[in-house]
């Protein structure tokens, strides 16, 4: 029961009413000065789109609020984390404080365009992520135009030829300290050897003393047999990066023994068995990012389409890249004949890329 007290109180109450975009708003204040204060900070605050679920706020917390209520209960958590690195990483840097009605078609094809030199299937990603968040807006009736309807992908790399994303990398390398194809992987990474070279490694050819890899040989096309490397500039020496040497000095065999071999045969591995072990790597890979699983089958891959063990080479190069290792010794350093080849690799420019050049002119 309310006391006289109470009542006094409620009496007292001044209110302050407006109107804005159609609806009806109020505000209450100890005077009707006070009222009418606060009415206009909250219209203002509705203008600038900080409270109320409207056209009016930024994109920054309409993202956020997407997010969190329609993909974070019911996406898996490899997925989820997928849409927040677009979220977080992409959209909100780019336009984040725009308000959600003033934004343009052109705002969100700047947004894919900026990110050329990523794979066909990133891109596809995160047009996926830019179409759904501006969807539920107009299906909400926060917009009334949608702007992310007909965005265009915007040329990409596909297949094979790309580096791994930050987050591909953070799992592969989590997974490859207990994985059973984890040195393999890391070794692939760390010194951007071919799949048929890494195949024909033997410790002999992996120098501690002055950490270098010898890459003298590999398994010659169509053919599980091993030979010199397909162009004389296969033949090289890699340095052996700090993050690697401690994993190949615990698994250091006998000098002829193969680096990696097959558990039943002790023997070189073949195309076939190196296949099986990117397979299973994969696989593991898939379920440590999220996949789905029915009966111990993935129905719902986590894992890019486009993911293969040459991606780990490419990444390998972007790596020269972002150290600024001269273009001329990336060649050296990945054994291609033609320079042309590196150059496709060094001409994509890369973040850290334009970071460092951004300091080196700020530092003239």
């Amino acid at each position: 029961m309310a006391t006289m007290k109470d009542e006094q109180v409620t009496k007292t109450r001044s209110r302050s009413t407006f109107y804005y975009e159609g609806k009806r708003y109020e505000a209450t204040g100890k005077s009707q000065k006070e009222a009418d204060q606060k009415a206009a900070i909250k219209k203002d605050k509705l203008k600038r789109g900080e409270v109320g679920i409207t056209g009016n706020m930024t994109v920054e917390r309409w993202a956020t609020e997407w997010l969190e209520t329609y993909k974070m209960p019911v996406v898996g958590e490899g997925q989820y984390k997928n849409y927040l690195s677009h979220v977080k990483g992409v959209i909100i840097p780019a336009i984040g404080n725009l308000k959600l009605k003033d934004v343009k078609d052109i705002h969100l094809q700047k947004i894919l365009n900026s990110r050329i030199g990523k794979s066909k299937y990133d891109l596809a990603k995160l047009r996926i992520t830019i179409k759904a968040i501006f969807k539920k807006a107009y299906s909400s009736k926060l917009i009334f135009h949608n702007p992310a309807e007909d965005l265009e992908l915007p040329a990409a790399e596909e297949g094979t030829h790309r580096k791994i994303t930050d987050y591909e990398r953070e799992k592969i390398l989590t997974l490859a300290e207990t994985h059973r194809a984890g040195l393999w992987i890391k070794t692939l990474l760390y010194t951007g050897m071919r799949p048929a070279e890494t195949i024909a490694l033997e410790w002999r050819h992996i120098d501690f003393d002055k950490q270098l890899i010898h890459v003298e040989q590999a398994v010659k096309a169509a053919t599980n047999d091993i030979g010199a490397p397909k162009s004389k500039s296969g033949i090289r020496d890699i340095p052996i990066q700090a993050k690697l040497l401690p994993s190949l000095i615990k698994a250091c065999g006998s000098p002829f023994e193969p680096v990696f071999i097959q558990p039943v045969t002790r023997k070189h591995h073949t195309k076939t068995s190196m296949r099986c072990w990117w397979n299973s790597f994969k696989r593991a890979l898939n379920i440590s990012m999220g996949a789905k699983l029915y009966r111990n089958k993935i129905i719902i891959s986590a894992v890019a389409p486009d993911l293969t063990p040459y991606c780990l080479r490419h990444t390998f190069c972007t790596d020269l890249q972002d150290a600024g290792v001269p273009i001329n010794m990336a060649r050296y350093l990945m054994g291609h004949a033609d320079i042309s080849t590196t150059a496709r690799i060094y001409t994509h420019t890369t973040e850290k890329a334009i970071q460092d050049a951004a300091k080196k002119m700020n530092a003239q």
